[in-house]
């Protein structure tokens, strides 16, 4: 049986949307195209920002995307608990931990134990830390920039707004997220 389709030649990252709203929609009627296409999109847009902030700000310095994020919420956080720094992150409280091990040895994080609970570890950046992460933070944020600079500051409003009412919205379905 041949299992080869011609015109997935001419398919790419984008144009798979196109093809796959309109072939999902062909062999399921009941899907509707346009939150088909508006989650694809989405999600396809923020994994290729994620990506490009990854591959040009971050693997440059050492660092994963998960590693910055980490950074990111002790830097703005500290002292933190490592189960509030998963939260903040959106990352497992076993994923911060491999993470927090692997940047205080590289002599960015420390660890000191919660005063309140002998159990609960609180995080704060080294000297070495906060100097890595507000100048990763700077090349990141003129990343940003060049990423927000394809719209004006109006449709930038917008899509937060929309962005923001999205997520509020999806507290009426129980949607699943990292606690």
């Amino acid at each position: 049986m041949n299992h080869e389709h011609p015109d997935n030649e001419d398919l790419h990252f984008w144009s798979f949307i196109d093809h796959a709203v309109s072939r999902a929609s062909r062999e399921l009627p009941g899907v509707d195209p346009l939150a088909m296409r508006l989650v694809l999109t989405l999600h396809r847009a923020a994994n290729m920002l994620v990506y490009d902030l990854e591959s040009t700000v971050h693997r440059p310095r050492g660092w994963s995307w998960p590693g910055f994020r980490v950074l990111f919420a002790i830097w703005l956080s500290s002292p933190v608990e490592a189960k509030k720094v998963a939260e903040l992150s959106g990352m497992s409280r076993a994923a911060v931990s491999a993470l927090v091990n692997t940047l205080e040895r590289d002599g960015l994080v420390t660890k000191r134990r919660a005063p309140h609970d002998g159990r609960a570890v609180n995080l704060s950046l080294t000297e070495s830390g906060l100097h890595a992460i507000t100048t990763a933070f700077q090349a990141h944020n003129e990343r940003e920039q060049d990423w927000a600079g394809s719209l004006s500051a109006d449709e930038q409003r917008t899509l937060i707004a929309l962005l923001e009412k999205l997520t509020t919205r999806s507290l009426q379905f129980e949607v699943r997220q990292r606690t």
